[in-house]
């Protein structure tokens, strides 16, 4: 990569897309102005930003183009566990341990060091596949704790 400061602009960007989620949703109940298209396009919207975030780091050697796409199916992945368990008669589960909020510190962190500079450590190989293990037993949680929510009388 030939401009590794460009990261830097990936914790600002997250940032502000987590706190525009949370403006957003706050005033669509403040002001009953929910909707049905608007629940769409807040779940849509984020699976596609969650990937246009993560992507990039494929392009950095010392993470393994591999194991970043990876991690970008099981966040949609995830995601759309949580939102399936209405469709079960659950509510919208957010289990962890590494929901949305988790994927977004965690690259915003490696975002930050890349655009620093600082020097790849021999870590980083596996933090995507460390990530994507989390994102599974996510997956898992949240899956589980909805079919134990609509089993309960």
């Amino acid at each position: 990569m030939r401009e590794p400061r460009l990261f830097l602009v990936l914790p600002v960007v997250l940032l502000v897309r987590m706190a525009l989620n949370a403006v957003d949703g706050m005033l669509a109940r403040e002001f009953g102005q929910k909707s049905t298209l608007g629940g769409y396009l807040n779940e849509l919207s984020d699976v596609v930003s969650d990937a246009a975030l993560a992507l990039p780091f494929a392009l950095l050697p010392h993470f393994g183009g591999m194991s970043v796409a990876v991690f970008a199916v099981l966040s949609a992945v995830s995601e759309m566990a949580g939102v399936l368990g209405p469709t079960v008669g659950a509510s919208r589960r957010y289990d962890g341990p590494l929901g949305k909020s988790d994927r977004a510190f965690v690259e915003g962190a490696l975002g930050l060091a890349v655009g620093l500079g600082l020097s790849p450590v021999p870590w980083l190989r596996w933090s995507f596949p460390v990530l994507s293990l989390l994102l599974a037993v996510t997956t898992v949680n949240r899956v589980r704790n909805a079919l134990a929510e609509v089993a309960r009388p």
